[in-house]
C-alpha cells in the first residue's frame, strides 16, 4: 500500500531550455545595456603613473649638479642636452612596459609623440627655471 501522493517531475530538456532563456536573455541584455565606461578609471590610473613617474624623478638626485634630476634637465639647454638620454631611459624603466610617455622641459622634449586619440594621463612639477611636464598614455 502506497502512501505517498504521486509527484510531478520536470522534464530534463525543460530545464534546459530555461537555462538557455536565461543565456539568450543576458546576453542581449548585456548588448542592450552596454558596459561600464572604463573612460574615468583608466584616466584616473593614468594620471597615477605620471604622478609617480613626477615623484620619483622629483626626488632623484641628480647626475651632475642641482637639487634633483628634474631641476637638472630643466635649468639650461646645454643640460638637458647633455641629460636628454639619461632622461629618456630612466623614464622607460619607472614606468610600466605598457606605457608610453612624453617629457617636456623648457628646453626640450624627450619621449614618444602624444596621440590625439587616446587618454593621457598628465603631471606637472615646477622647477626653478620652469615647469616639467609628464604624459602617460598605454601603448
Amino acid at each position: 500500500m502506497r502512501d505517498w501522493a504521486p509527484r510531478g517531475q520536470l522534464s530534463l530538456s525543460v530545464v534546459e531550455a530555461g537555462v538557455g532563456v536565461l543565456f539568450v536573455v543576458a546576453v542581449a541584455s548585456a548588448f542592450a545595456f552596454g558596459t561600464p565606461a572604463g573612460g574615468v578609471g583608466e584616466q584616473a590610473q593614468l594620471d597615477a603613473y605620471a604622478q609617480d613617474a613626477a615623484t620619483v624623478l622629483a626626488n632623484e638626485p641628480p647626475q651632475h649638479g642641482d637639487a634633483t634630476r628634474l631641476a637638472e634637465v630643466a635649468a639650461s639647454e646645454a643640460a638637458f642636452e647633455r641629460e636628454r638620454d639619461a632622461l629618456e631611459r630612466r623614464v622607460d624603466r619607472i614606468l610600466p612596459d605598457n606605457l608610453m610617455f612624453r617629457v617636456r622641459t623648457p628646453y626640450g622634449e624627450v619621449g614618444h609623440v602624444r596621440p590625439s586619440s587616446a587618454a593621457v594621463g598628465v603631471a606637472r612639477v615646477p622647477t626653478t627655471t620652469g615647469r616639467v611636464t609628464i604624459w602617460v598614455w598605454y601603448a
